[in-house]
C-alpha cells in the first residue's frame, strides 16, 4: 500500500485550524504523531464548512492527559474505553482519539473492544470510506493510504478496503453512504453499491435515533431526488411504509409521474427544513391503500391525506422524530391538499384559524407538491401560491388584525359591558370575524358601540 504525502499550497489548513494546531503542536512537541483526520480534511479538500475537527495521535490516552495537564489544558474523558479524549480550548471542544484497530463487531454496530496502535495506516486502515481515511499534517502533509484524493476529485464514496466487510461491522455506515451520496452529490462506487443492497437489512438493528440522524441529513442534501430514487429498497428498510408506493401509478392528468418519483420530486422541491421535508416524504404514502380507477381509467386517491397521516404517525414515533418536528409534519400532511385560495380575508381567516408559522409550511408543501406533479396543469396554481404569499406577506406587514390578541378591545372590556362566561368568548369572536372580514373597523370605541348595540 502507498502512501501519498501532499502539502497544502498557501498555509490555508492553519487558517482554518489555528486552535486544534495548538493541541498538535504539543502532541508533537512531546514527541508523538498527531493529525487531522476524517471529516475535517474531506471537507477542507472540498471547500466546504468543517463542524468538527478530529484529532488522530500515536500517544496514549494517559499520555495525552499529562500532555494536557502540563499544558494547563482543560480536558475531559469522553471515550476512554475507545481511546478518545477531549480537550477544551476558548468553549471549544476537540476530540483527540489514540490511532486504534477495532475488535470484532457483534452488533453490527459496536467492535467488542479496540486495541490502541502507534500505526497511523492502521488507523486509516478501519474507517468507513475512502474520502474519510485522510490524515493531514502542517508538517507531513497529506496522507493518502486509499487514493481518497482522486475519488474526491472524481466524486466518488467508496468502501475502504472490503465493502461487505465495512457494512457487517456497522449497519449504519448503509446510511452514511447514501447520506454522503445525498449531501455531497457523490456517486457511489459499483462494488460498494452492491455491498449496500446486499446488507441492507442489517439496517434492522441500528438505533431508531441514529437511523433517524442520518436520514436528517440525508433529507437536506442537494441531490436528495437520485439517492431517494436509486436506494428506495434501502429507505424501504428503514420505513417500510414507504414501500407499497414504490410502484403506484397515478394516471390522473395532475401527474406525469408515480407516487414515489413524485414523492422525491416533492421532496427535492422543497424547502431546506427538516420537517417540510419530512412531510413531502410522507404526504402521499397513503395513496397505495386508497387508488381507485374509474370506468375511463382515470385513477383517483379519495382519502388518501387521513390515510397517509396514521401511516406519518408511526413512522414519526418509531423514528423517536423530536416533538417540534413531529407536530409540523403531522399537522401538515393531512391537509396537504386543502385549498387556500388568494382572497386577502380568507388568508386572513386561515391566519385566525391555524396562525403564521403553519400556514406559511402550508404554502411551501403545497408549492413542492405542485412542483411535483403535470407542469402543463400547474401553472396557475404555482402562481396563485405566489399571490397568497404576497397576500400574507402584506398582511403581517401591515399588522392587519386576524387575531383576538390583535383586537382593539378584551375580555376585560366585555366583562366592562355586562357579559360574562361564554358571552365574553363569544362576543370577541364576532368582533374578530366581522373586523376580518371589513364589516367593522378595529377602534376600541366602534367595537364596544357594535357589543353594546348587541345586547339586549
Amino acid at each position: 500500500m502507498i502512501e501519498y504525502s501532499y502539502k497544502i499550497s498557501g498555509g490555508g489548513v492553519t487558517d482554518f485550524l489555528t486552535k486544534p494546531q495548538r493541541i498538535i503542536d504539543l502532541i508533537e512537541n512531546a514527541g508523538f504523531e498527531a493529525y487531522y483526520v476524517g471529516g475535517c480534511v474531506r471537507d477542507y479538500y472540498l471547500n466546504r464548512s468543517c463542524d468538527d475537527i478530529d484529532i488522530a495521535t500515536s500517544a496514549l490516552p494517559c499520555e495525552l492527559e499529562k500532555i494536557f495537564l502540563d499544558s494547563g489544558i482543560k480536558f475531559f474523558e469522553t471515550g476512554l474505553k475507545h481511546g478518545t479524549i477531549t480537550a477544551v480550548i476558548d468553549n471549544e471542544n476537540f476530540e483527540i482519539t489514540t490511532y486504534r484497530k477495532d475488535g470484532e463487531y457483534v452488533d453490527s454496530r459496536h467492535p467488542e473492544n479496540v486495541n490502541f496502535v502507534t500505526s497511523l495506516s492502521d488507523d486509516l486502515s478501519r474507517r468507513d470510506f475512502t474520502v474519510n481515511a485522510m490524515a493531514y499534517s502542517t508538517k507531513r502533509g497529506l496522507v493518502d493510504l486509499f487514493h481518497a484524493k482522486r475519488d474526491l476529485d472524481n466524486k466518488i464514496i467508496r468502501a475502504v478496503g472490503d465493502a461487505d466487510k465495512r457494512f457487517k461491522e456497522d449497519a449504519l455506515r448503509i446510511m452514511r453512504a447514501i447520506r454522503f451520496s445525498s449531501v455531497l452529490c457523490f456517486d457511489i462506487e459499483e462494488y460498494t453499491k452492491i455491498a449496500l443492497f446486499r446488507n441492507k437489512k442489517l439496517l434492522e438493528k441500528i438505533s431508531a435515533e441514529r437511523i433517524f440522524s442520518e436520514l436528517s441529513k440525508l433529507l437536506m442534501g442537494d441531490n436528495v431526488f437520485k439517492v431517494l430514487m436509486e436506494y428506495r429498497v434501502i429507505i424501504a428498510v428503514i420505513i417500510p411504509e414507504v414501500e407499497p408506493v414504490f410502484y403506484v401509478s397515478q394516471n390522473t392528468k395532475w401527474h406525469i409521474y408515480d407516487v414515489w418519483e413524485h414523492t422525491c420530486r416533492a421532496v427535492e422541491k422543497s424547502p431546506k427544513d427538516l420537517a417540510l421535508r419530512l412531510t413531502m416524504l410522507l404526504h402521499d404514502i397513503g395513496k397505495a391503500f386508497s387508488k381507485t380507477t374509474d370506468e375511463r381509467g382515470n385513477d383517483h386517491f379519495k382519502g388518501h391525506q387521513k390515510i397517509s397521516a396514521l401511516y406519518a404517525e408511526k413512522v414519526l414515533k418509531r423514528l423517536k422524530v423530536p416533538n417540534e418536528i413531529y407536530d409540523r409534519v403531522m399537522f401538515l400532511v393531512p391537509i396537504h391538499d386543502i385549498h387556500i385560495g388568494t382572497d386577502k380575508i380568507n388568508i386572513k381567516k386561515w391566519l385566525s384559524k391555524i396562525g403564521e408559522r403553519n400556514l406559511r409550511d402550508l404554502i411551501e408543501v403545497k408549492r413542492a407538491d405542485k412542483l411535483a406533479q403535470n407542469p402543463d396543469m400547474t401553472q396557475q396554481e404555482l402562481v396563485n401560491l405566489d399571490i397568497t404569499q404576497s397576500e400574507l406577506d402584506a398582511v403581517i406587514e401591515k399588522g392587519e388584525p386576524f387575531s383576538l390578541k390583535d383586537l382593539a378591545v378584551n375580555g376585560n372590556d366585555m366583562l366592562s359591558l355586562g357579559l360574562c362566561g361564554k358571552q365574553i368568548g363569544n362576543a370577541l369572536d364576532l368582533l374578530l370575524d366581522k373586523v376580518i372580514n371589513n364589516e367593522l373597523v378595529n377602534n376600541r370605541n366602534v367595537l364596544i358601540d357594535y357589543v353594546r348595540r348587541m345586547i339586549p
